[in-house]
Formats: structure tokens, sequence, C-alpha cells
């Protein structure tokens, strides 16, 4: 199968694709880094990465000639995976609010609010590593237990409408979600590219993964 990484000028992206082709190893699925909407729209897994603010990310998703067209095409018509990372999982989200309040894909109800600890000596972006606590079972998060660490970097977090749809969540001065989940649709707040062997234990998981 082919794995469609979306290039949009939104970081992390060669650190991803050299995890997903770490992972794919032992699949066998090709990954490839793609801006082009007709490999997107004919994948059979896709992957939204993301480094930066919201906003920024956002414009450069639309920036893409065809290309948020061709993901609702795979992953809302054709039922394909979609995995988003860190500001990917965020633009699954209705509306985010960093510098302005700007429109997500709304594939998963929800806001990206900025991240406010209850504990004031913890920094904001929260960077480094934390607990996940699994909330739902899900086939992404096969072979590992809560208490598996995961890597953060962001300062932004993702409040979901629907509790059922937050699978796992992180304890950063109250409960911050760490990855969110709908039929074929799943995004982690976390780097799994940068989260060893937990990381590549997911990706894997979502490649052998069949909604």
């Amino acid at each position: 199968m082919t794995v469609a990484v979306i290039d949009y000028g939104a970081g992390n992206l060669k650190s991803a694709a050299k995890a997903l082709v770490h992972a794919a190893s032992e699949t066998g699925d090709k990954v490839v880094i793609t801006a082009d909407a007709d490999v997107i729209a004919k994948a059979d897994r896709i992957v939204l990465p993301g480094v930066g603010a919201f906003a920024e990310c956002k414009r450069g998703l639309e920036a893409l000639d065809g290309g948020v067209a061709a993901m609702r095409e795979a992953v809302l018509e054709k039922g394909r995976p979609i995995l988003g990372i860190c500001v990917g999982m965020q633009l699954l989200a209705t509306v985010g609010v960093e510098y302005g309040e700007h429109a997500g894909l709304d594939w998963i109800k929800g806001r990206v609010v900025k991240l406010t600890p209850d504990d004031p000596t913890l920094k904001i972006p929260q960077m480094g590593w934390n607990d996940l606590h699994f909330k739902q079972p899900h086939p992404i998060f096969a072979g590992l237990q809560s208490g598996a660490h995961a890597y953060f970097v962001h300062s932004y977090h993702f409040i979901a409408d629907h509790a059922d749809e937050v699978l796992a969540d992180v304890d950063y001065g109250g409960k911050v979600t760490a990855a969110v989940g709908r039929r074929n649709i799943v995004g982690l707040q976390f780097h799994p590219e940068k989260s060893q062997a937990v990381g590549l234990q997911i990706l894997g998981n979502f490649l052998r993964w069949r909604p």
C-alpha cells in the first residue's frame, strides 16, 4: 500500500517520513512525501504532520492545489485512514484560536486553545516526555499500556466536543488531550517520530490498522 505524507511546508516532514519508512519495513508499505493532489487522493493511507502555528499550517494546506479536496475524497468518501501529528492533529478540529480564530478541517469536533496548566511553575510549551493515559481502546495503541512515554512539544491543545473521541490524555497541570479519533481518523498531539520504541509501535499499528 501507499502512505502519503503530505508536504505543505509544515515542519517535521522528513523525520516523520523516516520513522514511517522504518515502521513500513515490517509491513511492506511504500511511503511517499507528496504535495500532489492525485497522489493524495489515491493513497491507501495519509499522514498529516505539522509544526508551528495553527493558522500558518492551515494556510499552507489550503495552498496545495486541490490538496484539501483530495484529502476529503480519500478520507471522508473512500474511508482511507489518516494520521494527524502535532499541528496536523490540531487541524482536524473545528477551529483553532492561535493568533485569531481560524477554521480547521472540522473532522473531529472541537477547539484548539492555549495550554494553561493549573500549576504556574509548568512551562509553556510543554516540551519533553509525558505518560500517556489511554481513555478509549483503539488499534493504534495495540501492545501499549497506560504509562507509555511519548514526546511532546506544544503550546496549544485540542479540547474535543465529545469525550468518546479522546483516545488518550496526559497530565500537565490538568488533563491535556494526547490523541483523538473517530472512524478512520486519528490524531496525535505528541511526536511518534521522536517517541522511540513507543512511537514506532504506534506508527506500525497505524500501517496495520483496518478501520
